[in-house]
Parts: C-alpha cells; sequence; structure tokens
C-alpha cells in the first residue's frame, strides 16, 4: 500500500481559520488527496470541533504543522520566549489530538530566521537548551497522543539544525519516544549530499515528510531527487503520510517569509492536483 498524500493549506491561505476549511476540504478532497496539513500559525484562529466536523464531512485525515517565529524559541535564553514556544506547542498538540492527527510537525527546535554566525560553544549551548525544552515538550504530546516530528531547515533559514545527520543528533539528545524526525525535500535538496542516505539515517524514526520542489512549484517539475525520496520510503519502511507543502504568492507575509516572488504554477490548484497525480505514480 502506497503512502497517504496530503497538501498543505498554506497553498491556498495564510493563516488558517476555521471558515477556509469549508472552501478547502472540499477541494481537496476532490483533487484526490488523502490528508489535509494544517498550517495552524495561530491556534486562536481555528477550533478543533469545528475543523474535526469538515475532515468527517470530507472523508479527510489531518496532520498539523506549526509556525515558529522570534516568540517561539526554544532555543532562547529568555523564559518568557520558552514559556510561549511551549505554551504554543501545547495549544497546537491539543488542536491535533482535537481534529484526530498523531503528528504535529515543524522547526520547533528555534526560531526560523535565527541564522547568525555564532562561535561553536554558544551554538552548542542552544542546542542543549533546546533538547532540554523540546523534552518537556515531548511530554506534552505524549499526554495527548501526539508525535512531533522536527523538521531541518536550510542554511538561509535556521542556523541550528540542517541536516539529517544534526536532526539525527537532536533526537538522539532529546531521547523521547515522541520527538521524531521530518524531513522536507526542499531542504534536502538545498543540503544534503545524498537524499537516499539521509532518509536511511532519520531511519525508524522518521514520521512526517514534505514533498516540495526544489524550487516550491509543482513537485516532479524541478531538480528535487524524487527517486531517492521513493527509494528512502522504502528502504525505511516508512508508511506515514507525504504532504505537499507550498506556498500561496497571493499572501504577501507568508510569500516574503518563503521567499516566493513569482506565480510557481498556472495556479495553486493546479500545482497541487498535478503534484498529486505524480507522488501517486512515484510512490506506488
Amino acid at each position: 500500500m502506497s503512502n497517504p498524500i496530503g497538501v498543505n493549506t498554506w497553498t491556498w491561505v495564510s493563516p488558517f481559520r476555521d471558515a477556509d476549511a469549508a472552501v478547502l476540504f472540499p477541494k481537496i478532497k476532490s483533487m484526490g488527496f488523502d490528508i489535509v496539513e494544517i498550517a495552524l500559525e495561530d491556534p486562536s484562529h481555528a477550533t478543533a470541533a469545528v475543523i474535526k466536523e469538515q475532515l468527517d464531512a470530507n472523508g479527510l485525515k489531518a496532520t498539523v504543522c506549526g509556525a515558529f517565529g522570534p516568540s517561539r524559541d526554544l532555543a532562547s535564553e529568555e523564559s518568557a520566549v520558552v514559556n510561549e514556544a511551549l505554551m504554543y506547542i501545547r495549544q497546537t498538540v491539543e488542536f491535533a489530538a482535537g481534529v484526530g492527527a498523531t503528528v504535529v510537525a515543524g522547526p520547533m527546535y528555534s526560531a526560523v530566521g535565527k541564522a547568525r554566525q555564532v562561535p561553536p560553544e554558544q551554538r552548542e549551548e542552544e542546542f542543549q537548551r533546546s533538547a532540554m525544552n523540546l523534552r518537556t515538550a515531548a511530554g506534552i504530546a505524549k499526554d495527548n497522543g501526539i508525535t512531533l516530528a522536527l523538521e531541518p531547515l536550510n542554511r538561509f533559514e535556521t542556523d541550528m539544525i540542517n541536516t539529517s545527520a544534526q536532526v539525527r543528533r537532536l533526537v538522539d539528545t532529546i531521547d523521547h519516544p515522541n520527538a521524531k524526525i521530518h524531513l522536507d525535500t526542499f531542504h534536502m535538496n538545498i543540503e544534503e549530499d545524498n537524499v537516499l542516505d539521509a532518509i536511511k539515517l532519520a531511519g525508524k524514526d522518521l514520521a512526517h515528510v514534505h514533498a516540495s520542489e526544489s524550487n516550491r512549484g509543482t513537485p516532479g517539475n524541478g531538480l528535487a531527487r524524487w527517486d531517492d525520496l521513493a527509494a528512502g520510503i522504502k528502504a525505511v519502511g516508512y508508511t506515514g503520510p507525504v504532504v505537499i507543502e507550498t506556498f500561496t504568492p497571493a499572501v504577501k507575509e507568508i510569500a516574503r517569509a518563503a521567499a516566493i516572488w513569482r506565480q510557481l504554477a498556472p495556479s495553486q490548484d493546479q500545482l497541487a492536483s498535478d503534484g498529486l497525480a505524480f507522488l501517486r505514480k512515484l510512490l506506488a
């Protein structure tokens, strides 16, 4: 049986709100997706009961991903910032449990955009602080039946975790059954020497996969190592979701954050539907 295929709500909207579910979920189902990934930027905008009703009505499952800006930084020295990050993770985990998801994914170890040249001693101190706080977050996740899937980002978005080897070390340091690994082909295309080896290194701890093209456009139309992705998924026995993650240029804030300066496909709908067809064939 092939992996369930999903698509992230960032493909069309940002931030995601309750009202978006009634518009997006029927379309996502009609395209043939199995899963909708809810990008929960602000937990106050989405109500678990409302979203679960729409998921059930459309026969869709859900995964959830988080957004980690400067005020949500588990590597911070400031206790107020760490506490805000943990509160946001708690709210996101509780939302995920409420909509029937089992995974909350994202780069929750630090703030996205925190990319600096710092001494090795400071970098290690931040790494250890993040791991300690992620152990607390993993405990929150366990209490709610959720797995945290930690995502390496490319060098332009973070200075902490860029590769599978680095996230492997982070997960081993956290040493908690509810802290696992999330790999994204967009970031792997930039940072990894070998995509297949990177997936094998994640191994049994691979808990989530983002299928993102090298230019954030339609999966299959760029330079991402798709054959290596398929081989890696098979090699490690990963049966979980594979989710298309891209961003709409129509929402200027999210387009700026993702450095999307042009239209990546004739339409966001076509990007999603063509990407789904490609992934179905790839992972069959």
